[in-house]
């Protein structure tokens, strides 16, 4: 006997509970085939909208398309009609087709704006946002988001509400409005506090903004939760989210391994969908990973009338930004050419992954390093410093910082083949830093850098470092660093400081945010020594262990005033030096330095 309609659809909606997208959709799809041939449009209806809910970002939506629209045109009640015009507005969008979808959007906000109900219109908004997240649509995606924001302010849906947090974050990241990040970012943690797809998507974000300020610290915890919430809430595409969480937090911690696995598990999905702005993304993670050749190959799939034909859509920014950075790593003269013609009419704009997954930088910086490698230095000095001025506003250090390595005005003595730079102990307890062999005072974590610097790619133990080559005393360890309630406690603590915060940041109140950050940097420190990899408790007491903490704290002190002489060499040595329990200097592919360190 054949499953009834509602039989179909209750499978279907348990599929879809349970995580099982592919399943869903096929019984989504039963349940319309059997609905339509029975003339019951309220179940048709229904079975359409939950296969639309399953759909995957990407790949070719098969015929969901048609399905949408065969139910649509018998449709004439504006509300039902506004949540089916909006699900084929968002359908084509995922299918990378926003020219056919931008009719359905304008429909179904019309419709939605009829009905006088909230969560219609909100549904209706986030489809029309969709359609306008290209480089050309930011005044039009600011309006809108303004709107649903306010719509959903009356919306007690959790979905709709989380649908529109995030295009507030997207939207204040394009605008590099900080204060309205961190409110939408402490908006959608409220929401994660009740809800796991919520919780993946403030994780997930929360990174994001770390990254964007430098912090490398919070990665273990923010991908821990992510992942787990993702499973709870059986999210099918968040392997791509946390693959974005790995690769980036890898490229600023120096973690070459992790963005070429990443990278490596990329490139079969874009050969298998041919999705041009993962394409860019992985080129870009095979030259930060020291894969130039790799890199290469993807950028050919890339080259001429490929970039020239993709569509202004909401993935056209993150490619041109992605295809350009690789190009420049893997100096392909001819992509950088090209790129910079079509980026240049967008200089000032900031680049941010589609959902704010990941912050891609200013196109100013790009633009400035392109024009340099292409001799056009008149062009390129006041991008350059364009993009510094807003790096330092928002305080994208680690942006900042690579872009002043690659500055022509950072000085430095000129040498065969790169630049000279100093690293040397001088007469008076002085050391001789930098490209301009600049004497500051001595300081242990100089002596720690030298000794790596002096051995590229050798793992030195932390305590041979110490010990400054002669005989070490092992000790075995003591006991736990912190208990668990101690950390319990840690960790509510940074949750209160996240919101002084945010709140200090909304009011511009510096000295508040300051403090605050201050105890939230202590705090971390502390669960750090406290904790080690996957969260474990640490154990106190060993030499090792000590010799661990005393290395790392000096060599980060020590970084921290050669940044003050030498921004461009302290770069350096932030991306290149490994701190553990054993230590090593793994200079960029392609430096081109060469080092005085004395005798």
């Amino acid at each position: 006997m054949a499953p009834t309609i509602a039989a179909l659809l209750a499978e279907a909606d348990q599929a879809r509970a349970d995580g099982r997208g592919p399943d869903a959709a096929r019984l989504y799809d039963e349940a319309a085939v059997t609905a339509r041939a029975q003339d019951d449009h309220e179940s048709w209806a229904r079975a359409v909208l939950g296969a639309a809910s399953v759909q995957v970002f990407g790949p070719e939506p098969g015929r969901l398309p048609s399905l949408l629209y065969d139910v649509l045109v018998r449709t004439t009640a504006d509300a039902l009609r506004a949540r089916l015009a909006a699900a084929l507005a968002r359908c084509w969008v995922y299918a990378g087709e926003t020219a056919r979808a931008i009719p359905f959007a304008d429909e179904a906000v019309a419709r939605a704006r009829r009905t006088g109900e909230p969560a219609v219109l909100a549904d209706a908004l986030d489809a029309a946002l969709a359609t306008r997240w290209g480089p050309d649509d930011l005044e039009a995606r600011h309006a809108l988001t303004r709107e649903l924001d306010e719509v959903a302010a009356h919306v007690v849906d959790t979905e709709a509400r989380q649908q529109a947090h995030l295009w507030g974050l997207q939207v204040a990241c394009e605008l590099l409005d900080v204060p309205g990040m961190h409110r939408q970012m402490r908006a959608l943690e409220r929401l994660g506090e009740t809800d796991a797809r919520a919780r993946f998507f403030a994780a997930s974000r929360r990174q994001m903004l770390d990254l964007l300020r430098g912090r490398t610290d919070t990665h273990p915890q923010l991908r821990a939760v992510a992942e787990q919430a993702a499973e709870e809430a059986h999210i099918p595409d968040a392997w791509m989210v946390l693959g974005a969480m790995d690769a980036y937090w890898g490229i600023q911690a120096g973690e070459r391994a992790v963005v070429a696995e990443v990278a490596g598990y990329a490139e079969p999905f874009v050969v298998r969908e041919g999705i041009a702005a993962v394409c860019a993304e992985a080129a870009y993670w095979w030259a930060a990973a020291g894969e130039p050749d790799r890199s290469r190959a993807l950028l050919r799939t890339l080259h001429g009338t490929v970039l020239d034909g993709l569509p202004h859509d909401v993935n056209w920014l993150l490619a041109m930004q992605s295809t350009l950075e690789a190009a420049l790593i893997v100096e392909d003269r001819e992509v950088v050419e090209q790129v910079t013609a079509l980026l240049l009419p967008y200089d000032g704009r900031a680049v941010v992954n589609g959902g704010a997954v990941a912050f891609h930088g200013s196109t100013d910086d790009t633009l400035a390093r392109a024009l340099g490698l292409l001799g056009r230095e008149d062009e390129a000095g006041p991008l350059r410093e364009r993009a510094l001025r807003t790096y330092e506003r928002i305080g994208a250090q680690w942006w900042r910082d690579r872009l002043l390595a690659g500055s022509p005005a950072v000085p430095a003595a000129p040498v065969a083949g790169g630049r000279r730079m100093h690293l040397a102990p001088a007469a008076g307890g002085l050391w001789l830093v930098g490209g301009a062999a600049t004497p500051v005072a001595g300081l242990r974590g100089f002596g720690y850098l030298r000794a790596l610097v002096r051995a590229p790619g050798d793992q030195v133990r932390a305590l041979d470092l110490v010990g400054d080559g002669g005989p070490v005393v092992e000790e075995s360890g003591l006991g736990e660093v912190a208990d668990r309630r101690a950390l319990a406690a840690y960790r509510a603590r940074l949750a209160e400081l996240d919101e002084e915060l945010d709140e200090a940041a909304a009011w511009a109140d510096s000295a508040r945010e300051e403090r605050a950050r201050a105890e939230r940097d202590a705090l971390l420190d502390e669960i750090g020594r406290a904790t080690g990899v996957g969260g474990r408790t640490r154990v106190t007491g060993s030499s090792q262990e000590r010799a661990r903490v005393a290395v790392k704290k000096a060599i980060s002190t020590a970084v921290r005033r050669i940044a003050e002489v030498d921004p461009a060499l302290a770069a350096h040595l932030r991306n290149s030096v490994r701190t553990g329990l054993v230590c090593s200097y793994e200079p960029e592919p392609g430096t081109a330095w060469e080092w005085e360190l004395g005798s």
